[in-house]
């Protein structure tokens, strides 16, 4: 098995405001940075080479992103261990705070490249019934 995460962010300009450019502009950095770590093994991409033209909301404003890997420990290595930390630490600069759950985790087959609808739905669980293996997040990981 591996570990499928779908995070969601409502950016606070459109991206192609001056106020945002600077998460605009280094987000082939950060996507290289995950394609690069331990454990990665797919990311979804729009047309470009990230998701941010994926529209999976009414709301255009809010982006999508989605990635497999091989484990809760490769995922957390990408996310609080290399540059990625750092560009997160600025993210109340470019997006709103959240006030329901803005990502989710889950157990998919190896080789499964997830659907966005497929992370919408878990996210909606987790967010109406809380932690449990269906959908949960980094507070109560649910081993495979």
């Amino acid at each position: 098995m591996q570990l499928a995460q779908l995070n969601i962010a409502q950016a606070k300009y459109s991206l192609d405001a001056p106020e945002i450019k600077e998460f605009v502009d280094n987000l082939a950095r950060v996507n290289a940075i995950a394609e690069a770590s331990d454990g990665f093994i797919w990311r979804l991409t729009g047309d470009g080479d990230d998701a941010t033209d994926i529209q999976a909301f009414s709301n255009p404003n809010i982006i999508v992103n989605m990635s497999v890997w091989s484990s809760i420990d490769a995922l957390k290595a990408f996310m609080f261990k290399t540059d990625h930390r750092n560009f997160m630490r600025k993210k109340q600069q470019w997006f709103e705070r959240m006030e329901n759950a803005n990502y989710v985790l889950w157990w998919v087959e190896d080789g499964e490249q997830p659907s966005v609808d497929d992370g919408i739905v878990r996210l909606e669980h987790l967010r109406c019934y809380g932690e449990s293996p269906y959908a949960f997040s980094l507070k109560i990981p649910f081993a495979i």
